[in-house]
């Protein structure tokens, strides 16, 4: 079972950050220059507690061992003179710690943000994780994010202490060790998955930074829950509630594309070339989704599963979160916001649903992926197509879409919303500027202020969108106006979308 990193969100570093370096040894001096500062006090604290608060928020260097770990790991607690903090794996690793065989690094939670830097860091390394830059450069990422390559750079060395090459490489090799260690995978089809372009520079660069073999990984491996698939986990920080965010996702399933079945949810994926399907269930040893990748995902596992996290939220910081939404969420602190397997897939969903019921907008997307969507071998026979993609639409003519019955302004804008798409001039990747995202889907003829808004609350991840024109957000607050919602919302910011998840599971539980 190959169990991932980044999903559970923690406290951030800078929330903890300080100058202070008192006690540190040597090493632990240097390993601190090589990022941000971390408060140690705190840091060792939370080490000596396992608080799973601080669980891939930082990482601990222990000078006597070369080893660095997570604050949860359960091995005997190091000296306080031994110990050095990372705000980042690959910042760890670039001062020449090796990661723990125990606690496993790579398992680690990755940290919610919600500073315009920090997003913007975080957005860059689920970018990096998807294996970005193995074909692309910084550059080119920092384009599409809509930010110049230099701002990028000092964000991600703001953040991880480290430069985007060197984040890159670590977020590779980590991969490629929980692959090794969890998969069957052929350690060849290991190399090039994690985004290493030759096997010798891949086993090169493994021995010198792990000091290990790649086939001394291969012990202990667990095989996939059927024959041709990976299985993997994704974690999440409790409490999470699996049944509203499912039910949810099955009220919106598009007949062929997505299901829900037996508490699992199922749908087709496409990267490229590489076409498949994806199962995701909560497991039952940790907390985690499960999630069975089909084997022709392998090449493109962590887009897959960068993909996964996304759509199921799991970055939250669900405590935090409740805190800040005070009696809204009261005995709901586990609600999600569902976010976007694919962006463009749910902003034309988001248009298709305008003005009409859940059911009926399920029912036109599916015809939609039915005349649009490419074609796909499944072991369900109720996932048949992949989601139809910008460049389809892009060149369809409006006409063939009302003829599925979607109403002309609609069938426009999904046209047009496509071609600014496709010619760059939208981005429906999270970490980019949302006002500026927004405005250029305000442009697009048929796309409004609620359309806008639930766009950038799902395919773009922002947590503070408010749809507060939203029929169900007025309902849920007994027909106040829309100068009272929005006055009444400021107390949310910023987390307004998980306060309307919050109002809208507040009507459902009225009956």
């Amino acid at each position: 079972m190959l169990v991932v990193a980044g999903e559970l969100p923690a406290a951030k570093p800078n929330d903890f950050a300080s100058a202070s370096e008192n006690g540190e040894s040597a090493r632990g001096k240097r390993g601190m220059m090589c990022g941000m500062e971390l408060d140690p006090t705190i840091c060792y604290g939370a080490l000596r507690t396992h608080d799973p608060r601080f669980d891939g928020a930082f990482f601990v260097g222990v000078s006597s061992t070369g080893i660095y770990c997570r604050p949860v790991c359960t091995a005997k607690i190091p000296r306080r003179e031994n110990c050095s903090f990372y705000p980042s794996a690959a910042a760890a690793e670039q001062c020449g710690y090796r990661p723990c065989r125990r606690c496993r690094p790579e398992l680690a939670p990755g940290a919610a943000r919600i500073d315009a830097v920090g997003r913007l860091a975080g957005a860059a390394l689920s970018r990096i994780e998807e294996g970005v830059l193995a074909s692309g450069s910084i550059a080119g990422l920092a384009a599409e994010m809509g930010v110049s390559d230099r701002h990028l750079r000092r964000a991600i060395r703001s953040e991880f202490g480290v430069t985007p090459v060197a984040l890159a490489q670590t977020q590779r090799l980590l991969l490629a060790k929980r692959m090794l260690t969890d998969t069957d995978l052929p350690i060849t089809d290991v190399a090039f998955a994690s985004g290493f372009a030759s096997l010798r520079r891949f086993n090169a660069l493994f021995q010198e930074r792990y000091r290990l073999r790649p086939t001394d990984l291969r012990r202990g491996r667990r095989p996939s829950a059927r024959q041709g698939t990976l299985v993997c986990e994704v974690g999440y920080r409790p409490p999470f509630d699996w049944e509203a965010l499912l039910a949810f996702l099955a009220g919106r399933a598009t007949p062929g594309v997505e299901e829900v079945d037996g508490g699992s949810y199922r749908r087709t994926a496409a990267f490229g070339r590489h076409a498949g399907w994806i199962s995701v269930e909560p497991s039952t040893k940790r907390h985690a989704l499960r999630v069975e990748v089909s084997a022709q995902l392998a090449p493109v596992l962590p887009a897959a599963l960068s993909r996964v996290k996304r759509l199921f939220d799991l970055s939250a910081e669900p405590r935090q979160i409740a805190e800040r939404l005070g009696p809204l969420a009261e005995g709901r602190a586990g609600l999600r916001v569902p976010g976007a397997f694919c962006g463009f897939e749910t902003a034309v969903r988001t248009v298709i649903g305008q003005q009409i019921s859940v059911q009926a907008a399920n029912t036109l997307a599916g015809r939609l992926a039915s005349a649009f969507g490419e074609p796909v071998e499944t072991p369900f026979p109720n996932l048949t197509r992949i989601t139809p993609d910008p460049e389809r639409l892009a060149s369809a003519d409006p006409a063939a879409l009302m003829g599925l019955g979607i109403v002309q302004t609609r069938a426009a804008a999904i046209v047009a919303l496509a071609r600014a798409v496709t010619d760059g001039r939208i981005s429906l990747e999270p970490g980019g500027d949302v006002d500026a995202a927004t405005a250029r889907l305000l442009e697009v003829p048929g796309v409004g202020e609620w359309t806008a808004e639930v766009i950038a609350m799902r395919a773009l991840s922002w947590p503070d969108a408010f749809p507060h024109t939203d029929l169900g957000v007025r309902k849920a607050l007994r027909g106040s106006n829309s100068a009272q919602i929005l006055d009444m919302a400021e107390a949310w910011r910023p987390w307004r979308s998980y306060a309307v998840m919050h109002l809208w599971r507040s009507l459902e539980e009225r009956g």
